[in-house]
């Protein structure tokens, strides 16, 4: 195991010091009375020694661990959402925290294995993460504790974060008629079951109330929604060559994700149209293929390491109750612009 770990009363000795002397140097206790050199000369024994605090010891005096744990569905193995956990993890250790990551992979069985087991760790918190946003039914065994949802909500009232998907429809809808869209914007992935059922999807009905207040305060309505049996490439392909055997043709498109998006734009190319001369084209999630699309595809963007990050700000400080929106800013790429003609 190598060589033995320097113990504090190495320390101690090291700066010729009692041991509840450089204990309280090296926890920052104020009024030791002790000199600014005996300081010096505490830290300098620590360094030298490569001095480690004891965390277990530490934690049964403070019933701190310095540990959080991070349980989710199926994000630490999809490359979409893994910017929420490198958010958490740059925000815990900005704050001397070690993120402990379990996936549970929709597993019941296999999810209350994982929850005892970093609760026997005694974490000091759990984020509790889903891929989807979406409501949830938190495990009553982490409820015992400080517990953030991240990218979810519940019926427990517990502190959430989540993307501003309603702010997000509306930047979206404010984008096309800053470019003179009018009467003529279109909208692909109108699917009923995500609209109505929060435990499938959140985003949904907020993305599309966002849109619709934002197109009727400037006196505008959608020209044609299409419905879409899921937010798929080769839905959105059927739901733009719907929209292009109809007598008007959009001006733009609205894609409720760019899933959607990538769909809609193969069945443009195929009809000989251009995008965004004879047609624009916006949508949601800032997929990473997004970006390389020709022209680039002009989305809002999932902010997932702002989100990971706001989880554990939430966790260590303990702020408020209710959902902490992140807003999702607007990718501005080539796929939209002033309507033809």
């Amino acid at each position: 195991m190598g060589r033995d770990r320097a113990t504090l009363a190495d320390v101690a000795r090291r700066a010729g010091l009692s041991k509840t002397a450089a204990s309280m140097v090296l926890n920052g206790r104020e009024g030791t009375r002790l000199s600014a050199e005996a300081h010096q000369r505490v830290f300098a024994a620590a360094e030298e020694l490569g001095y480690r605090p004891n965390i277990a010891a530490r934690s049964l005096r403070t019933r701190k661990t310095a540990t959080i744990a991070f349980v989710s569905d199926i994000v630490a193995t999809t490359r979409f959402a893994g910017g929420l956990i490198r958010g958490a993890l740059d925000a815990a250790r900005e704050r001397d925290h070690v993120l402990l990551i379990t996936e549970t992979q929709g597993d019941a069985a296999f999810e209350q294995y994982a929850i005892e087991a970093i609760l026997d760790r005694q974490v000091d918190g759990v984020i509790y993460a889903a891929m989807a946003t979406r409501r949830l039914v938190v495990p009553p065994a982490i409820l015992g504790g400080p517990v953030v949802l991240l990218n979810a909500t519940s019926s427990t009232q517990l502190p959430c974060v989540l993307p501003d998907d309603r702010g997000a429809g509306a930047t979206v809808a404010e984008a096309l008629l800053a470019q003179g869209h009018r009467d003529r914007i279109a909208l692909i992935g109108r699917n009923r079951q995500k609209e109505r059922d929060p435990e499938i999807s959140l985003a949904a009905e907020a993305r599309l109330d966002g849109i619709r207040d934002t197109l009727a305060a400037a006196g505008v309505t959608l020209l044609t929604e299409v419905f879409c049996p899921e937010w798929r490439p080769e839905h959105g392909y059927a739901a733009t060559r719907t929209l292009l055997s109809r007598p008007e043709r959009p001006s733009a498109i609205i894609c409720m994700n760019d899933r959607l998006a990538f769909g809609a734009y193969q069945a443009l190319g195929e009809s000989g149209l251009t995008i965004p001369d004879d047609l624009s084209v916006i949508s949601f999630d800032d997929d990473p293929i997004a970006s390389w699309l020709r022209p680039g595809l002009t989305t809002a963007a999932l902010p997932h390491e702002q989100m990971g990050r706001r989880a554990v700000e939430l966790l260590l400080d303990g702020e408020g109750q209710g959902p902490a929106l992140v807003p999702m800013p607007l990718r501005r790429r080539r796929s939209i612009t002033a309507p033809a003609g």
